[in-house]
């Protein structure tokens, strides 16, 4: 054996480790309910279960990974404390649990951070340092502080025992859904899906385990087809829980061994599945946490009517990012509609055009209403109206009416 496949070899997680990992954690973290929707496996065509980890007492997966971590540290190491590099969830889980047991948490978060997260990481008594225009920018900043003040550095991710215990995820759902047969799970750097695809893998390997990333950052399926690491190129995402550059070197040959396939979703269907868990489950999952049931909705799996549990793994979300996403997804879902219709410049006219709109029973949420712009000819002007309706038959309905009247008009996208 290589020193290259030793190194590797020592890194690779085991049920083992995973089941030590669960009794580290007990009593700690709460287990998380794994329901089972009716309304999703009519949606779908599976039987879906929703692991609902958005329910964690910092809102996500994150703190299993942490906790064990930080239970494996020596009293020396407790004593020098711990540092971290995050701009959410993870900074939060560490926070929260290093905290809990008397031990100094530091975390290093990028500049741009949202107030309400650096606020809800020095709630959990964390000291929190702002620095760097990016994550990496505050990782490096992380590694610096670790090394000039002999801490631990806790890596979201790409760390053996982190992995192991977000794979007691795993052993939860293999309790909690009898006869599985199928695993979706969101994906960013690997650590929530290694871990809980060596647990259920090794417990049970007919069951399917799917890993889900966004399409703007797919690193980790990136990572499997070059079979290593690769950084891809910086993108934004509603998804942010699973916006990771590149792979882990620790997590991907376990992802390697155990994970069965790997599919990406775009912006909208997240948006999409965002509003999905909001409306028929009454629950609240950030953009990360909703990857997973937006690749079933869509049908992006190679699964089919199996029994399936999704990891809904987080629900921190902005408010204001909330708006947009349920405004992006009512469109998505053809909910909402804007359009840009012309009109003769004379009195009654837009009355008409508003008594149509009424008689389709679609409800306008805004007008912007304007004469000098948009080429109109003199003796003309244009209005811009958003729509909310019950669905794309609805508009079909709408814009049939629209143009038996004889109205000009287009589509605002």
């Amino acid at each position: 054996m290589s020193t290259t496949e030793r190194v590797v070899s020592d890194m690779m997680i085991s049920l083992a480790d995973v089941e030590a990992a669960r009794e580290r954690l007990r009593g700690a973290i709460y287990c998380s309910p794994c329901a089972y929707s009716q309304m999703l496996s009519a949606l779908t065509g599976q039987q879906v279960y929703l692991k609902l980890e958005n329910l964690q007492m910092t809102g996500s997966f994150k703190e299993r990974g942490a906790l064990n971590r930080i239970a494996l540290l020596t009293p020396e190491q407790a004593g020098r404390g711990v540092v971290a590099a995050s701009a959410g969830n993870h900074a939060q889980g560490v926070a929260y649990h290093a905290t809990k047991r008397g031990i100094r948490a530091l975390i290093v978060m990028p500049l741009a951070t949202p107030l309400v997260k650096v606020t809800a990481t020095r709630g959990f008594g964390a000291e929190v340092v702002l620095h760097g225009a990016n994550y990496d920018e505050a990782y490096e900043e992380a590694r610096r502080i670790c090394a000039a003040q002999e801490m631990t550095f806790i890596h979201p991710f790409d760390d053996p025992a982190v992995m192991a215990g977000q794979g007691t995820i795993g052993l939860e759902l293999l309790e909690q859904v009898p006869g599985l047969e199928a695993v979706v799970v969101p994906v960013g750097g690997g650590g929530l899906i290694g871990g809980v695809a060596c647990a259920i893998k090794e417990s049970n390997p007919s069951i399917r385990v799917v890993g889900v990333q966004t399409s703007r950052l797919p690193s980790m399926a990136v990572a499997v087809e070059q079979h290593q690491p690769v950084t891809i190129p910086p993108g934004t995402t509603i998804a942010d829980g699973i916006a990771v550059r590149r792979a882990g070197e620790v997590t991907l040959p376990v992802v390697e061994r155990y994970v069965d396939e790997i599919v990406t979703v775009d912006e909208d269907e997240i948006a999409s599945a965002i509003l999905t868990l909001l409306e028929r489950e009454k629950t609240l999952a950030e953009g990360a946490g909703a990857a997973g049931l937006a690749a079933l909705i869509q049908k992006k799996t190679s699964l089919d009517g199996l029994r399936t549990a999704v990891v809904i793994g987080g629900g921190n979300i902005d408010v204001t990012l909330l708006s947009r996403i349920i405004e992006r997804g009512l469109v998505q879902d053809g909910r909402m509609i804007r359009l840009r219709i012309h009109l003769l410049d004379k009195p009654g006219a837009l009355a008409e055009l508003t008594k149509l709109i009424a008689q389709h029973r679609a409800n306008i949420v805004d007008t912007l209403y304007n004469r000098a712009y948009y080429g109109v000819n003199l003796g003309d002007t244009t209005i811009d109206i958003t729509l909310e309706t019950r669905g794309p038959e609805q508009v079909q309905e709408l814009l049939a009416a629209l143009d038996d009247g004889g109205y000009v008009y287009s589509r605002v996208i």
